[in-house]
């Protein structure tokens, strides 16, 4: 779910982009949807010409980073198969979730105008979403981790739920606990 271009931005450009969009999920999260845009270019080593070339409006870098996050979020459920048995792949994407929801929720009044416009994009989103947790929860069921009676819509409302509860940067610690409950009820009786 890429930031939605018609042409191909050169490599220079598309760091720059890649920067700015980390930057921007970084600001937000912490201050907000009204984070200085002057800073979030500073952040990512560019101009503030830079940023409004490649995003004229504060909301369209909010929709950018929106949809950044969502799809680094679902490619980062395939990734860490690749290097991680799939209980620990799947706790390391709920911690990675509560991350994402931070971001989001940084921006909340603004992404909610995006998503007021483009109907589609909320429910395209919970789809990735859901499809990636599906990722995981297949791969834990095939190694015996996971329980195969898991519905994947039942845990991405449950790792909303934690958000809700403790999804602020101080509430780490109680967000970790939140997410070894949830894993643990997710885990085969046989593991």
């Amino acid at each position: 779910m890429p930031p939605e271009n018609t042409r191909p931005l050169r490599a220079d450009a598309r760091q720059n982009e890649d920067r700015l969009l980390e930057a921007s999920a970084r600001a937000f999260a912490r201050d907000g949807s009204e984070a200085s845009l002057k800073d979030i270019a500073k952040d990512a080593g560019v101009g503030i010409g830079t940023l409004y070339r490649r995003f004229p409006t504060r909301e369209r870098l909010i929709e950018a980073t929106y949809r950044n996050e969502t799809a680094r979020l679902c490619e980062a459920a395939a990734e860490s198969l690749e290097t991680s048995s799939a209980r620990d792949a799947l706790r390391a994407w709920m911690d990675g979730f509560v991350d994402y929801m931070a971001t989001k929720h940084g921006m909340a009044e603004a992404l909610h105008a995006v998503l007021v416009t483009q109907g589609d994009l909320r429910m395209r989103t919970r789809d990735l979403l859901t499809e990636a947790l599906a990722t995981l929860l297949a791969a834990g069921v095939a190694e015996g981790a996971i329980r195969a009676d898991v519905d994947p819509d039942d845990v991405l409302m449950a790792l909303g739920g934690v958000t809700l509860i403790a999804g602020g940067a101080d509430q780490r610690a109680l967000a970790g606990r939140l997410l070894d409950l949830l894993l643990a009820g997710l885990v085969s009786p046989s593991s």
